[in-house]
């Protein structure tokens, strides 16, 4: 169990007893239970075994983050209002990313808030978003540009849940816990890379290793003031590059945009904080080898700009970065130009095609 200041995060080996046992001491009106149309199909049937006896209400929405908008939040509280939800009910959100933070989102503003609990499927939502709160929506084609903080009552992780995902997804998550050993523990990075790939690793270990990082930066930083922005290494240029992969015919998981944001943001890196060019090399290396290689050529680099330029941790008009002095060592608010940005973009170009 990893303990924080509201809420705790505890892992399930054996079905969800603690959870239910929750759930029934805490005497809800109604249990609701979010789900998309991967967790109905994968999901939802072990969650129903371990919770017999107590009446689970489905809301069930499409899958992906392209229906992470407010026509879904719609859809949502439309079903809660239908099946009379009072404000002594609960949401369990049951899925990846997008179920956790638009579910919340969902659960925060109902009726001016009800407890909702996460149950994160995906090893991307088990080490990124089960810790800090951040809830909300994309809006246009700016990533969780409306939302708010809002802690769960519980997160319950059950490593068993990573069995029902492809291949590419666990790489997606995967991306998260490089991130996480990038900024703040240069050893962690060092057994990644001997690792190499992710299916060897010992979940449990891996995931717990991962949260304690962004745990210590989140209770530090609730509401991404300071070092929190720490966490956004990669996700400045790998957010716009998301976003607009969207619009074509290869479109990008999450930790994939990140894995080209962290390399063109650890050039970056090189450009305005000395980061080692061994480094550099070594992070590029180590990346390239494990993700698919993109075309940016594909993505109009106008667009990219300007999509950064909307990023919403930016402040007095002025893109600000997360990036590394050394592996281990980052430093928030940095600037860079566009044409710098612009560079850093041909420098993963012309990595990927050696």
């Amino acid at each position: 169990m990893i303990k924080l200041q509201d809420y705790s995060i505890q892992f399930q080996d054996k079905g969800f007893a603690a959870l239910k046992a929750q759930l029934i001491k805490t005497s809800y009106s109604k249990v609701f239970v979010l789900v998309d149309n991967n967790t109905q199909a994968h999901c939802l049937s072990i969650l129903k075994e371990a919770l017999e006896g107590i009446a689970l209400h489905i809301i069930s929405i499409k899958a992906g983050e392209a229906h992470k908008n407010i026509n879904t939040c719609q859809t949502i509280w439309n079903a809660l209002m239908e099946q009379q939800a009072d404000r002594k009910s609960v949401l369990l959100n049951l899925g990846g990313g997008v179920i956790g933070d638009m579910g919340g989102f969902c659960a925060s503003t109902f009726k001016r808030g009800i407890d909702f609990i996460q149950i994160p499927t995906t090893l991307l939502a088990q080490v990124d978003a089960s810790i800090g709160g951040k809830l909300g929506i994309d809006f246009g084609l700016v990533k969780n540009s409306i939302g708010l903080f809002k802690n769960p009552k519980a997160v319950y992780l059950y490593p068993d849940f990573f069995q029902t995902l492809p291949k590419a997804e666990l790489y997606s998550g995967y991306a998260e816990i490089i991130k996480h050993a990038l900024i703040q523990n240069s050893t962690a990075f060092t057994q990644l890379v001997n690792t190499r790939a992710p299916e060897t690793s010992h979940w449990k270990s891996t995931v717990i290793d991962s949260l304690l990082v962004k745990k210590s930066i989140v209770e530090q930083d609730p509401f991404e003031q300071n070092i929190r922005k720490s966490l956004n290494f990669g996700h400045t240029i790998g957010h716009a590059i998301e976003s607009l992969s969207w619009e074509t015919d290869q479109p990008l998981l999450h930790g994939e945009a990140v894995v080209i944001g962290m390399i063109t943001e650890c050039y970056l890196s090189h450009k305005l904080l000395d980061f080692p060019t061994k480094q550099l090399d070594l992070v590029a290396t180590y990346l390239v080898g494990l993700y698919p290689k993109y075309d940016l050529k594909t993505l109009n680099q106008g667009h990219i700009l300007r999509l950064i330029q909307q990023d919403k941790k930016n402040e007095h008009q002025q893109i600000c970065f997360t990036l590394l002095e050394e592996i281990g060592a980052f430093k928030i608010n940095v600037h860079a130009s566009d044409t710098l940005i612009l560079e850093a973009l041909d420098y993963y170009q012309q990595f990927v095609q050696k």
